[in-house]
């Protein structure tokens, strides 16, 4: 990997994890009756958005692997799907907040 692209990466991650951070102070915030369902929203659709990016990113990447390894021995197709859905469990678990409110 290039040096640039660990740096673009590791920057990313901490927009990420301060937007995170962020959305989970607003859904945790006290609030009068007229806002109470706004802020709330805003945690969830931050939460459940920001993982359905990540986990695309990682089939990206995962994805064009597996293809690789499979182009190269077919018998490892098992492993190539398992490899391939992790990252969809990202998303169910962004998902939890929209079930939990």
């Amino acid at each position: 990997m290039n040096v640039n692209t660990l740096k673009n990466s590791l920057r990313a991650l901490i927009v990420m994890l301060a937007l995170t951070l962020v959305a989970q102070g607003v859904a945790a915030a006290p609030t009068d009756d007229a806002t109470s369902g706004m802020t709330g929203d805003v945690g969830v659709g931050l939460s459940l958005g920001l993982a359905a990016i990540g986990a695309g990113i990682s089939q990206a990447a995962i994805g064009s692997a597996a293809v690789g390894m499979l182009a190269e021995d077919s018998s490892k197709f098992g492993t190539a799907i398992i490899f391939t859905a992790l990252p969809e469990s990202i998303v169910i678990l962004g998902a939890l907040p929209l079930f939990m409110k």
